[in-house]
């Protein structure tokens, strides 16, 4: 998208006072975090996904930001064994509960027959992550209306729940999800999961089949090994090669529906998209855009095309934290910038600067107001970072070591740009107490997600005198991260190869569960300092 060249904005102290004002009294949200509306505007996940060739270590890498009102309590739940005849209970509801026992609003859709043992799991609000490293991003994709069919039982985030208490791999849990919805039906919106384990990741998106049919439309596609994918918000899946089951996946009632509905039609000669018969009018948007665009800038990718490729090969390859960075944008700098036309003058000078208040993650009234003032600044654009962001997570995947260890869910509470990221590994057992209690029901003292929320909260109001801290303070969480994980590696790896074990202090599982229990508790007691220190810097009024 192009967009004129926008005049400097200067605004007179006074202005910026009533519009700081403005900001800190915007009407609130239901979770009180403001944000676009729209489809790519609004709240709303986005998923990135790196296939092992294309990736700068060899692992595979899916990841997902869970942005919006929903419960960021999280916990490991352990592997279960089931009598003969057991039931596996299926709820809605569970994704605005305030803690793992909270049952409020929560709806019993049914049940299905236990497996004999299930797999220890990363639980969260989409459950992500388990002991076998078979992981899972998410992002809602919501289709056409007619579609919808709340008689199904399944939930996307049930559906997850199961394909990670019984599955090993991206395959078995595609075949799975596709038996159980196609017997007990899908009750949700559009979704796409963005499945993966340590050789593959697949790009799914599920449907309803309307209203008369019990079961569900979706289709899978691998990411080719030497490249990149993204979800974010809004079906993407193309055209379909289902004589190429390697790559290509899908429900036997595809075409069908498509057809039945009067969204495709084969006698047109028009190859059927399945983005455009469930989805469109159009298969992307910014943030598709973006990532591709930095990744591959040699593609000269256009925003305004109908669609992008829908996976690109990187021009070099992709570590880690090059998606951690990602997962940080907010486009400054570029001509997608919302602030950066955003200037005042300096004191007894003439010389413009930006705002000390001035950030991406102004209220959407404050810049609505800047653009009534002064037309030619910037349109709202929703950036990849944001304040409604409840938690996120890259998950990385590594064939070459033991999946205890080998699989790493790189967690963050709240807004990603802001938040340090923790180390989950898969064979983590149980986590700090206040991972277990959510921040979008009340303030909780009690609670890790508010931990990080309060002290990113208040960095924002001058991010310009605190953006320096906080950039620091993710930057070193991530750097000993980073500059540990060889030797929490090497120690498991002694502990495994021990010729007695029985002399270990403590077995895998112990080390790995104490590991990111301390690294968690030291990112929260940063925190805390943080939010005392802005407070103090406050003192004397924002």
């Amino acid at each position: 998208m192009a967009f004129k060249k926008a005049r400097k904005l200067f605004l007179p102290a006074g202005l910026v006072l009533a519009l700081v004002w403005l900001w800190l009294s915007a009407p609130a949200t239901q979770s009180g975090l403001a944000d676009w509306p729209g489809q790519d505007e609004g709240w709303g996940c986005t998923s990135i996904m790196v296939g092992r060739l294309a990736s700068a270590d060899g692992s595979v890498i899916t990841c997902h930001t869970c942005d919006g009102n929903y419960r960021q309590w999280v916990n490991i739940v352990p592997r279960r064994q089931n009598k003969p005849g057991a039931m596996n209970k299926v709820y809605e509801g569970r994704m605005h509960t305030e803690t793992p026992q909270d049952m409020r609003g929560v709806i019993l859709k049914g049940e299905v027959p236990e497996v004999p043992e299930t797999f220890s799991f990363l639980n969260t609000a989409y459950p992500a992550l388990n002991e076998f490293g078979l992981a899972i991003g998410e992002t809602t994709i919501g289709g056409k209306q007619e579609l919808y069919n709340p008689e199904g039982m399944f939930m996307i985030e049930e559906l997850e729940r199961l394909m990670l208490e019984r599955c090993k791999t991206a395959r078995e849990a595609i075949k799975l999800a596709g038996e159980l919805v196609k017997q007990y039906g899908y009750g949700d919106y559009g979704e796409c999961l963005t499945i993966a384990d340590s050789r593959e990741v697949w790009h799914f998106e599920i449907f309803g089949a309307g209203p008369l049919e019990k079961g569900a439309v979706w289709a899978a596609v691998r990411i080719p090994d030497d490249q990149v994918g993204i979800s974010a918000n809004i079906p993407r899946i193309g055209q379909l090669n289902l004589k190429d089951p390697n790559n290509y996946l899908a429900s036997d009632n595809v075409f069908r529906v498509a057809e039945e509905m009067g969204w495709w039609d084969p006698k047109k000669g028009e190859p059927f998209k399945f983005w455009k018969a469930y989805g469109g009018p159009k298969a992307f948007a910014i943030r598709e855009y973006f990532v591709f665009s930095q990744l591959a800038p040699s593609l000269k990718l256009d925003l305004n095309a109908e669609e992008l490729p829908f996976s690109i090969k990187p021009e070099k390859k992709v570590s880690v934290r090059d998606i951690l960075r990602l997962y940080r944008e907010t486009y400054e700098g570029t001509e997608y910038d919302m602030s950066r036309n955003l200037m005042v003058k300096k004191r007894n000078s003439e010389e413009l600067t930006r705002s000390p208040v001035v950030s991406n993650w102004m209220s959407r009234d404050w810049i609505t107001l800047i653009n009534t003032l002064k037309p030619g600044t910037i349109s709202p654009q929703r950036t990849i970072a944001i304040n409604a962001c409840a938690y996120a997570t890259v998950i990385q995947l590594r064939s070459w070591l033991p999946p205890a260890v080998g699989a790493v869910c790189w967690f963050a509470f709240d807004n990603p740009a802001l938040s340090a990221r923790i180390p989950i590994f898969a064979g983590v057992t149980e986590l700090p107490p206040g991972f277990e209690v959510c921040a979008q029901h009340r303030y909780r003292e009690d609670s890790a997600a508010w931990i990080f929320r309060r002290a990113n909260r208040l960095a924002i109001l001058r991010w310009g005198d605190n953006r320096q801290v906080m950039e620091d303070t993710v930057r070193a969480f991530e750097e000993r991260a980073m500059a540990e994980l060889p030797l929490v590696e090497k120690k498991v790896m002694e502990i495994m190869n021990s010729k007695t074990p029985d002399k270990e202090p403590l077995t895998v599982n112990q080390y790995l569960t104490q590991y990111t229990g301390d690294f968690a508790r030291a990112a929260m007691q940063k925190y805390r300092e943080l939010y005392e220190q802005f407070w103090t810097r406050y003192a004397r009024g924002f």
